[in-house]
Parts: C-alpha cells; structure tokens; sequence
C-alpha cells in the first residue's frame, strides 16, 4: 500500500508574519513543516505501522526551503519525498495548487492521501475537497480518528453535539484534526535515516498541468491589501469604591454589544 501525505511549509507561527510587495505571504522568515500537518504524517506512520509493505511518501509544493517539510515528515518515518518546484508556481492560489498536488497523486498512484485540517498560514481547509473532486475520489474530512479495514477506510468526525463515523473504499482523501493523536518527535535513529531517503523534485512541465492557470495571472483569487494587527491598548479598568462598579460593567458591555 502506498499513502501520500501533504506536508506544507510554513512560517513560524511564533513569529512576526507578514505579507511582502506582491500580496503574497513571506516566506523569507523561519518556516517549519505546518503543526497540522505533523497530525497527517503521525496518522499515516501509524497505518504503516499497523500493516504490512506500507510506502509512506510526503508531498510538499513549494520553493527551496520547502524542503525542510519534507525533512521533517522522514525523519519522523515517511519513507520518500517529492518536492514540486518551479517559479511558475509563486503566487497560485489554492486553485492551481490543487491541480498541481492532484497530478502529482495522480503520478504516485497511492491508494490513500492524508493532509492536516488546514494549514497554519492559509487556513482555508477545503484542500481535502478540491482533490476529491479533481481525482474523483471520495473525501473523508476533519477525522479524529482513522481506521483501516482492509480497502476501506474510516474516520470519526466529532462535532458540536454529536460524532459521525464515516468511511469509504479506498482510493481516498482523509483530512485529520489535531485531536486525531499527538505526532511522534523524530528519534536520533530517524534523523540520521532520513539523510539517505530518496527525495525527487518535479516541475509544472513533468506534472503536465498547464501554466496559463498558475502564478498570479492564473489565480481565481488575489489579496487586495493588507494592514498590520493593530497594537494592543489598555483594558478599561471598573473600580467599585461607591457601589457604581456594577452598572458600569454592564454598560460596558451593552455598549459593546457583548450580550
């Protein structure tokens, strides 16, 4: 069995991010695989680890230190990377890249996809749904929990007030919360490993995907503008020596609009 999982660099998360010129993310900053992510590799490791000749390859679309995502997924026990990087990449949106990482899938030929709920810079969480409907495989999303049973594949999605199991026939996508298991920490054993694991690295034109819908020019979406988080101001104090102190909370947040 050969699962492919999405792993996806990203700015540090503690750090100052911000957008450059273009509109686009910079990723001149410290990056590191997204945390989300980490959730999908740990859940497919553990599906290689409950079966028998499990090939666990990380897929990751990005430019040069994207790579470092793909470190880290084999030096927690994926057994291959493929990096697709190309500059007719820079500024697609989630549209084109989707194309992209489909063909790539489509190219690894793998019987299941894992990828994070989301991504810690974009947040959109519809990647999931964008390569079922490319592939026309089914799309098992925001799973706390993933099963195996022979060729069918099945999460537990927890919402508000109830939980839903869900499962398919394999080929698959499946997206995973982070309650879906804490991810391993790479091991001295893993990190000297993953030095002699294969890594390739594939262009738009060894994907076949055309480039008229890549980059700016063949994004469906653009950042307009940008504006900095504002600094944060002093909280409003309710001093309570004359009994006062109650009304004046209760103004506040009818004023508000708090209740």
């Amino acid at each position: 069995m050969k699962i492919v999982t999405l792993v996806k660099y990203v700015p540090d998360a503690t750090g100052d991010r911000t957008f450059t010129d273009d509109g686009t993310v910079d990723r001149e900053v410290d990056g590191l695989l997204s945390e989300l992510d980490e959730y999908a590799v740990e859940q497919a490791l553990r599906l290689a680890d409950e079966g028998d000749d499990v090939e666990v390859v990380a897929l990751t679309l990005g430019p040069d230190d994207a790579a470092d995502a793909i470190k880290r997924a084999l030096q927690m026990g994926a057994t291959s990377g493929v990096h697709i990087c190309d500059d007719a990449v820079h500024g697609t949106d989630v549209i084109g890249t989707s194309a992209l990482l489909a063909a790539a899938i489509g190219k690894l030929e793998p019987d299941l996809v894992i990828t994070g709920m989301s991504s810690t810079d974009g947040s959109m969480g519809v990647m999931g749904a964008l390569l079922s409907e490319r592939l026309g495989w089914p799309a098992l999303t925001f799973g706390a929990t993933v099963a195996l049973d022979g060729r069918t594949i099945s999460i537990r999605r927890d919402g508000d007030v109830a939980s839903q199991t869900i499962e398919a026939e394999l080929p698959a996508i499946v997206s995973v919360t982070d309650q879906s298991g804490e991810a391993r920490y790479p091991s001295m054993k893993g990190i000297l490993a993953a030095k002699k694991k294969p890594v390739e690295e594939w262009t738009v034109e060894d994907l076949g995907v055309d480039p008229a819908g890549l980059g700016f020019a063949g994004s469906w979406t653009a950042v307009a503008t940008t504006d900095p988080r504002p600094p944060k101001q002093a909280g409003q104090v309710v001093t309570d020596a004359d009994g006062s102190g109650a009304a004046a909370v209760v103004e506040f947040l009818s004023a508000g609009k708090y209740v």
